[in-house]
């Protein structure tokens, strides 16, 4: 089974690799915003972009969804480009990054995104369970996440953040952790492959969330 969920991951890349690598090409080339820790177009490419096309197998059927503190746009642009079926919200509070993604998205002429730029707590009071997804690949550690993100979900939807080696770490504070009081669902933990610490995860939303104090 993982071998034809990654054969269709494959198909999907070269079905979009060329306006990924002209989008890989603009994050290299903005001067007004570091979009990016990466430098290169084809580095950007491949540590950058092709990290966040996993997340495509993970997106709803249909719906509105948002990336949360999107910076250059990862991993928001990437489904744009990828699922331009879906209605997208690229999030961030700092205006010159938000001018930048506009730039990169008027040059890639997708017509799925809207670029909001304001904290996400103030987009909050207006935007409270309205999404059907809410993912976040940079924004912190899994508490300030599910913070960020719980909100935004319908009851029904997901969150989603990508992480690394340190997730047992950033777990470990959950170890006694009452997923559905609080909510959610236990967390699926979805690896990139056997041998990566790499990867993505999920939590459906149970009910309307209740801030913790």
């Amino acid at each position: 089974m993982r071998a034809f969920y990654n054969l269709i991951r494959v198909i999907k890349i070269l079905q979009h690799e060329e306006i990924l690598r002209h989008y890989a090409k603009l994050l290299d080339e903005c001067k007004t915003a570091r979009l990016t820790g990466t430098r290169g177009a084809d580095e950007i490419f491949k540590l950058q972009i092709m990290d966040c096309v996993p997340s495509i197998e993970f997106l709803p059927i249909s719906g509105k969804i948002i990336d949360v503190g999107s910076g250059g746009g990862l991993p928001g642009i990437i489904w744009a480009v990828m699922r331009p079926d879906l209605k997208i919200i690229l999030l961030d509070s700092i205006q010159k990054k938000c001018l930048a993604m506009q730039n990169i998205i008027d040059a890639l002429e997708i017509k799925n995104v809207n670029i909001i730029c304001s904290r996400s707590e103030d987009f909050l009071k207006e935007h409270s369970e309205k999404f059907d997804l809410a993912g976040a690949r940079a924004v912190g550690n899994i508490k300030l996440t599910l913070e960020l993100l719980t909100p935004l979900v319908k009851t029904g939807g997901r969150i989603m953040t990508f992480k690394g080696a340190k997730l047992n770490e950033e777990l470990s504070e959950f170890k006694n952790y009452n997923w559905n009081k609080h909510g959610l669902s236990e967390p699926e933990i979805k690896f990139y492959d056997e041998n990566s610490s790499r990867c993505i995860v999920l939590w459906q939303k149970l009910k309307t969330y209740k801030r913790r104090h």
